[in-house]
């Protein structure tokens, strides 16, 4: 099996004087990160690398099961293992190498001693339904892109909270690559796609479609509200441009989009009780979906938005079904309202 460069796609290409070495004299290198058990959301961020460094450039995607970041009682002993496929995978979407080394070579001498600390970001959301999760999951990027040095990164944006967590460990602690988040990846159905997938029945699967629907109700609920207030921009600023429109049977429409886009619930609050309607529904379902949090919150710092909140927000979920713990996420932005027009429509 061999890429555009000429460059052997085996699994046996799992150690750094390897990687070294086929990365030698190469031109701008991308790197995707993953767990192996790859999937049409990994080819997706595979091709968007490909796309990026160009035809000269060096596309690496890691496969390695990170055993830091699993906690007790999660599924790191069944985590699918797939190489053989995994190698198809990413050879069709456009890799160049796949390094997959041992946790031996990643983690030379055992559990490393010294680790990254994610800091308060990393204790919210998932970080307090896993704790130290991302702690794991920084040390093993961190050390992953020592190894791989690319140019740029590649994740996606279903894993929202870790998305922002590789930035800000980036900036905050001047790592010399450029991160790039690439949107989820969903199937038909609206499920976002993971390798966790595969874990469900036909019937968890069924409930487990809540967690999209609910994120989609929020946003539908948002977008509805979004477009009240652009029509609410419309009220006329001055009496006589009110007596202009009004003559036309503009004004008073405009003016009921500006008292409906004013009422509540509104805004952030009215994206989490549409969101929440819909998870609320599904505790019934058999089997049931155990909800572990709905949060619209800053993806700055990952902390909850208020009410009279403006600007980019990710509304996140997670929960179980049966066995399965699942995660998504819609990024939304919030509009300011207009200002109150007093005598503007007569």
């Amino acid at each position: 099996m061999s890429s555009r460069h000429g460059f052997a796609l085996a699994p046996t290409l799992r150690d750094l004087e390897q990687l070294r070495a086929q990365r030698a004299g190469s031109g701008t290198t991308g790197v995707v990160m993953t767990m192996g058990a790859l999937h049409e959301g990994h080819a997706t961020l595979i091709r968007a690398a490909r796309a990026h460094v160009g035809a000269a450039g060096l596309v690496v995607v890691t496969v390695f099961v990170n055993p830091l970041q699993f906690g007790a009682g999660e599924d790191l002993d069944r985590y699918p293992r797939t190489l053989d496929a995994d190698l198809k995978v990413a050879e069709a979407a456009g890799a160049d190498l796949v390094f997959a080394p041992s946790a031996e070579e990643v983690y030379p001498g055992g559990e490393p001693q010294v680790r990254l600390s994610a800091g308060p970001m990393g204790e919210r959301l998932e970080g307090a339904v896993r704790p130290g999760h991302f702690d794991g999951m920084l040390t093993v990027v961190a050390k992953l892109l020592h190894l791989t040095r690319p140019d740029v990164a590649f994740y996606g944006q279903k894993d929202a909270q870790q998305l922002a967590l590789i930035r800000r460990m980036v900036r905050d602690l001047n790592f010399g690559v450029e991160v790039v988040g690439v949107p989820t990846v969903r199937e038909e159905d609206g499920l976002a796609l993971s390798s966790r997938n595969r874990y469900l029945s036909a019937t968890e699967r069924r409930t487990a479609l809540v967690l999209s629907r609910a994120l989609f109700a929020g946003r539908d609920r948002h977008a509805a509200q979004e477009a009240l207030r652009a029509r609410a921009r419309e009220v006329p600023a001055t009496p006589a441009r009110a007596q202009a429109l009004d003559a036309l049977g503009e004004s008073r429409a405009a003016a009921d989009a500006h008292a409906v886009a004013r009422a509540t619930p509104c805004g952030p609050a009215a994206v989490r009780a549409a969101a929440r309607a819909v998870l609320d529904d599904a505790a019934r379902l058999d089997p049931p979906l155990a909800l572990d949090y709905l949060a619209l919150v800053d993806p700055s710092d990952f902390t909850e938005v208020p009410d009279d909140f403006t600007g980019e927000a990710v509304l996140a979920v997670a929960a179980r079904v049966g066995a399965t713990r699942l995660i998504d996420n819609l990024p939304l932005t919030f509009a300011v309202l207009p200002p109150e027009t007093p005598g503007a429509v007569s």
